[in-house]
């Protein structure tokens, strides 16, 4: 049988068709040859076209790999336009849950869209700048993400946090100083192990201590940079990384080179296989693992973030110095450097940071640039990238004060809206007072130079440009200063200007130009004594108001320049007792006429010392005693404009109290005359008192005008320092019935008190660290208190064009009202007016 198969075999191939051959036919009858010719022809191919074929698989690779640069560069030069560079102050008590709360919500806000599978979706940059003195912490937002949004999202996470936005700029300049040559040392920081196995997350303290400690040993001209870039992780990128983990739960390398090696060189598992039966089970092998893969599912259930982590040092140093000095300052760097990179050693547990050097770093640094990373989860970036826990960081600074929102109601512009400023947190909008919740006045308190004048100021502008009456005192100067030139013109006959410094006659405002002598000369008694009280006695009263009584029995206007003629000279007081009918009153000239020389002059040496250190002040005995009143308080209450410049520098510190008193006194005498009218027909008038605590001298409290003030419509509006200026029992009353409470940066003793009023959205803190021009406010809204909240007063309005007409025209003699000013064109540059 098998000899006639060998025969058939060799005859067959002559019988059949030339059709029948092929590669099939040429195998079956040589499959050695077959192979042979195969591989010649193949060896032939590969030596004719290999050549070719390399070259344009390297140049296809090549063009490719450019291709993907360009487009990655296109891509990130489209988030670097118009990117902003958000600067964070921490507020004092940073919560640890703060940052996870804000990657979770920059999670949705930067999730990439389907259309981000070929160019990368947008990232952040979370950035640690130190050097010697500082620490400073930045977040870098691409241009198409919108930084008011981010701003919002850090201030949600860490309430009173504070941010400011600017147009982004590399960390370190691209180029050295002129003269200089900077050097760098630093790397990037990666994960050892797979990203599918978490870092370490729960901290009993900051983890970022040993971060921000590392700089205490720069020098002058060295700083450290440390730059967290994230973006959430596409569905492809977190596919893999899936990929990876269940190749990790099963004991193989997750990455594509090590399943290969492990291929070819089969080496036991590092995972527990199946025990046979009987076999004993490895405890420490399970454990270890089952608590890996609780770890792995942890992480891989949440959102995740691609992340990039990057640092370096540069120091400038002078070209001039020599080799030894620049090696000197380069292993410096290296050892900071070192140093930077183990402060992330805490974030050690299943998976850890290893530092890998970096070529061309300052660039990479400097673009912020986010190509590809490794997956972190929510927690771990928190862990990495977060506010400072430790209220005590070195260098950090602080937020100064938490921003609060007006509530709903507040009222904004309109008529009868007295504004205070701007709101300093969301969209910015105008925030006022309706003038009938003024009427429960308003206490201003601050240290010297946070804003309180200005403040005063405006609202006087908005009630001079209502047409509303106002009467402002200021032993300072500066305020009627500022407010005079910003008056409208339709005011100018209206306003009264008394100015200690101006060389025009003033008005006069005589206190004893009043029908009712009693009257008149209880409130000028009272403020004397009140002034003078630490010398002055039941004897020296007695002598006044028995001399003022006098005076008022006389025909025409009574002086106070008549006063010392009336104690010294004989024949001018025989004359004036000759007109005196009240018994009481001519027993006390009696009595006093019996005394010697020697005596009259020791018992009226301490009120006639006090009269001629007023009276030899040429402004104050023009104002006082020139004749009779040229001002109607009635009149300026109604509709009119009395501005009273006292400053304490020109007059002295009793004699400003003085005038300042006594124009007090007589316009609560005009709002008290209000009660001839029904409450509808009394307009509104308010009366501003900076630096109210030089007032309090009146022949009344001042508790009882914040008490009955609101039925005549007078709205007081009184502005000092802190609350030890002030006696006890008025603290109390200004606490009950001023109700408006206006709050500038305050010292922490006051703040301690304060915080009652501003509970629970402002605290103590809060208070005694606000900043320039910032003010919390509790207002009164439509007769009820609302929550406290915070904003920034605005500069006050440039001079009006009209203002030299103003300041210079003279109406015409009394009764009109005076207006006399000097010219003040040049207004102090206001640092929050932008150049």
């Amino acid at each position: 049988m098998l000899r006639r198969f060998l025969i058939t075999v060799r005859v067959w191939p002559s019988a059949r068709s030339p059709a029948a051959s092929g590669p099939l036919h040429d195998f079956l009858r040589d499959p050695a040859g077959s192979w042979h010719t195969l591989l010649n022809h193949l060896g032939n191919t590969m030596t004719t076209w290999a050549p070719t074929a390399a070259t344009g698989l390297a140049a296809g690779a090549v063009l490719l790999r450019l291709g993907r640069a360009w487009q990655q560069h296109q891509a990130h030069q489209r988030l670097a336009r118009g990117a902003q560079l958000i600067t964070v102050l921490p507020p004092p008590d940073a919560s640890p849950d703060g940052a996870s709360a804000l990657w979770a919500h920059l999670t949705g806000l930067l999730r990439p869209a389907r259309h981000h599978l070929l160019l990368p979706g947008p990232h952040l940059s979370w950035e640690y700048l130190l050097d010697r003195d500082a620490v400073r912490i930045r977040l870098w937002v691409p241009g198409s993400t919108p930084p008011d949004t981010v701003e919002r999202a850090v201030e949600a996470a860490w309430p009173g946090a504070r941010t400011r936005a600017r147009p982004a700029a590399p960390p370190h300049p691209t180029a050295a100083p002129s003269g200089y040559r900077r050097y760098a040392a630093g790397g990037e920081l990666r994960l050892a192990r797979s990203d599918a196995l978490p870092l370490r997350t729960d901290f009993t303290t900051d983890p970022l201590r040993a971060l921000l400690g590392a700089p205490t040993g720069l020098s002058d001209g060295e700083e450290a940079v440390v730059q967290v870039l994230a973006r959430p992780a596409t569905g492809r990128r977190v596919a893999r990384t899936r990929r990876a983990a269940r190749h990790l739960q099963a004991g193989h390398a997750t990455h594509p080179l090590g399943r290969l090696l492990d291929a070819l060189t089969p080496a036991q598992p590092s995972r527990p296989r199946p025990r046979p039966a009987g076999a004993a089970l490895d405890h420490q092998t399970a454990l270890a693992a089952s608590v890996q893969d609780r770890a792995i599912t942890a992480k891989l259930r949440g959102p995740l973030y691609e992340t990039c982590l990057r640092y370096i040092l540069t120091a400038s140093v002078p070209a001039a110095v020599g080799a030894e000095e620049r090696r000197q300052v380069q292993a410096r760097l290296h050892v900071q450097a070192r140093a930077l990179a183990a402060a992330f050693a805490i974030f050690t547990e299943h998976n850890h940071y290893h530092s890998i050097r970096s070529h061309r770093l300052l660039p990479r640094l400097t673009q912020r640039r986010l190509t590809r990373g490794q997956l972190l989860s929510t927690p771990e970036l928190a862990a990495v990238a977060h506010l400072p826990w430790d209220v005590a960081a070195p260098g950090l600074e602080r937020a100064p004060a938490k921003a609060v929102p007006p509530p709903p109601g507040t009222p904004a512009t309109g008529e009868g809206i007295k504004l205070l400023g701007v709101s300093d947190t969301g969209p910015p909008r105008s925030v006022g007072l309706h003038v009938t919740d003024t009427r429960h006045h308003i206490h201003i308190l601050g240290a010297t130079g946070a804003g309180k004048s200005e403040l005063i100021a405006r609202l006087a502008l908005s009630d001079a440009d209502a047409g509303r009456g106002l009467l402002v005192i200021d032993p300072k100067g500066d305020l009627v200063t500022d407010l005079l030139p910003r008056l409208p013109a339709h005011r100018a006959a209206t306003t009264i200007l008394f100015d200690a410094d101006s060389l025009a006659p003033p008005p006069v405002l005589n206190p004893l130009d009043h029908r009712e002598a009693a009257r008149s000369v209880d409130h000028v008694v009272s403020v004397f004594a009140r002034i003078y009280a630490a010398s002055w006695g039941p004897r020296t009263d007695d002598i006044l108001r028995a001399a003022l009584l006098t005076l008022h029995a006389q025909p025409g206007t009574p002086l106070l320049t008549d006063l010392p003629r009336l104690l010294a000279d004989p024949a001018f007081r025989r004359r004036a007792t000759a007109q005196v009918r009240d018994p009481v009153l001519r027993g006390f000239w009696a009595w006093y006429g019996q005394l010697s020389d020697p005596a009259r002059a020791q018992i009226t040496a301490p009120l006639l010392n006090k009269l001629r250190g007023l009276l030899l002040r040429p402004f104050v005995r023009a104002v006082l005693a020139d004749g009779p009143s040229t001002v109607s308080m009635d009149t300026v209450l109604d509709g009119g404009i009395c501005l009273v410049r006292i400053p304490q520098s020109t007059l002295g510190a009793d004699t400003a109290h003085l005038i300042g008193s006594l124009t007090v006194a007589a316009a609560w005498q005009a709002a008290t005359r209000r009660t001839r009218h029904p409450p509808g027909q009394r307009p509104d008038a308010a009366l501003y008192l900076d630096e109210a605590h030089h007032f309090l001298h009146l022949p009344y409290p001042l508790e009882m005008l914040l008490a009955e003030a609101r039925g005549y419509h007078l709205s007081l509006t009184l502005a000092h320092q802190y609350l030890s200026q002030l006696p006890h029992d008025l603290e109390e009353a200004i606490s009950t019935n001023a109700r408006t409470k206006v709050f500038f940066n305050v010292s922490p003793e006051d703040a301690h008190h304060l915080a009652r009023h501003t509970l629970p959205r402002l605290n103590e803190y809060d208070l005694s660290h606000l900043g320039r021009f910032q003010a919390v406010v509790r207002p009164v809204l439509y007769g009820a208190e609302a929550p406290a909240f915070t904003l920034r007063t605005e500069p006050l309005p440039p001079p009006r064009s009209d203002h030299a007409r103003i300041s210079t025209v003279r109406p015409a003699p009394c009764p009109r009202p005076v207006v006399l000013a000097k010219d003040q064109d040049v207004v102090p540059a206001d640092p929050r007016r932008a150049p």
